[in-house]
This record gives C-alpha cells, structure tokens and sequence, in this order.
C-alpha cells in the first residue's frame, strides 16, 4: 500500500487537512465584514484553551498584529504580513529564534495564521500594477 504525504510547496512541513481547511475559511469570508483586530485578539485571547493556542504563542501573534498598519480589518482584503525573524523577536520581548519559530507552528496548527511557502524559501512579495499586494510568501 502506498500513502501519499503532501506537502508545501518548499517541501520542508507537511499539509494537514487542517491547514487546507483554514485556508479554505479565509478565503470565504464576506467581504462587506469589518471588525478591530485587537478585539478579534481580545477574543482569541478568551478562547485560547479551546483554540488550543499557547500564551507565547499569543505573544508572537500580538507581535504580528502590530505589524499590520490598519486596526480595522475588512474581509475582502487580505491581512498579510511578512516580518523578520528578528523584528518579531523584538517586538516579542527577545524571545530566542527556536521558541519563535515553535509557536508560530502552534499558530499555524491552531488554524489563527497561514504560512505560505515560496518557492525557493525566501519571504518576497509580488506585486500587482497599481503596487498593491497580489502574492506573498515567507
């Protein structure tokens, strides 16, 4: 019997049906929605043990919040954000590079973010005519 195990498009983590899924639900969101990210945060904050989410792994995502520019989110944009390692390290209070990457797996498991795998494994962003974002990785 052969099994097949997907993965990204890099090769390096393996594609769970829950990552497909997660995926899927971001894609479906009404456009004419628009809430406050820091109360979807105070939210997933409060459901966290039901989420399944780490209180670290709360921190990196605060850290990723404060990246996004606006507060309100709307639901036919996307939130993208692509920092470094590093800048997520100092907004992290100088969490070490190791406990960063292993709490963004738990959000990524948890379904609250999707990484997206480039290519190659570089983080880049493409482009669209008028210079908004059409396409980003890392």
């Amino acid at each position: 019997m052969d099994t097949h195990i997907s993965t990204t498009p890099f090769g390096r983590r393996p594609m769970t049906l829950g990552m497909i899924s997660s995926q899927v639900a971001a894609k479906a969101m009404p456009a004419d929605l628009t809430v406050h990210k820091w109360h979807v945060f105070q939210n997933i904050k409060e459901a966290r043990g039901a989420l399944g989410a780490t209180d670290r792994a709360l921190a990196i995502l605060d850290a990723l919040l404060s990246f996004h520019p606006e507060t309100a989110l709307y639901g036919d944009s996307e939130l993208i954000v692509w920092p470094s390692n590093e800048q997520l390290i100092g907004r992290a209070n100088g969490m070490p590079p190791s406990t960063l990457r292993r709490h963004l797996t738990v959000l990524v498991e948890c379904g609250l973010i999707i990484r997206r795998d480039s290519p190659n494994g570089k983080r880049y962003a493409r482009k669209g005519q008028g210079g908004e974002i059409e396409q980003a990785y890392g």
